[in-house]
């Protein structure tokens, strides 16, 4: 018979929610993001042309539209958060020294919040009338 490690939390003093309110965000998170990844491929696919119409002038003209900006945004950062707190669970569960948990988890959430914060940037700064060559725009 194999022996069950014990739980690595200690007893309910000083216990909080935070892995009820986890569970919770997981299951709500994932719905949202099954609407939106499903409006967003119905749009880009059906709406859109196919997918031999996705191109730059395509993504260029939504994001001109305030609406796809913040849908854009919002599945960014539920599809990231979501992401982080799965594998934040994964790495509590299968991590078994403290030292080696802190710092997966340090360079988790460090990544994530560099792809957010870049991701972030590029929707709400992307400007399609950018020259290459210089810092001006070339639409006006």
């Amino acid at each position: 018979m194999t022996d069950i490690a014990a739980p690595r939390s200690s007893g309910r003093l000083g216990r909080t929610n935070f892995e009820l309110y986890s569970w919770l965000f997981m299951r709500l998170s994932g719905l949202a993001l099954v609407i939106l990844v499903l409006g967003h491929l119905f749009v880009n696919l059906m709406l859109g042309g196919g997918i031999t119409a996705l191109d730059f002038g395509f993504v260029a003209g939504k994001w001109a539209n305030p609406l796809w900006q913040v849908w854009d945004l919002l599945m960014l950062w539920l599809a990231m958060l979501h992401g982080t707190n799965g594998l934040r669970t994964i790495i509590n569960d299968y991590a078994e020294k403290d030292q080696t948990r802190f710092w997966l988890k340090a360079l988790l959430i460090t990544a994530a919040i560099v792809v957010v914060v870049l991701g972030t940037l590029v929707i709400f700064t992307f400007d399609p009338c950018l020259d290459p060559n210089s810092t001006l725009s070339v639409c006006k």
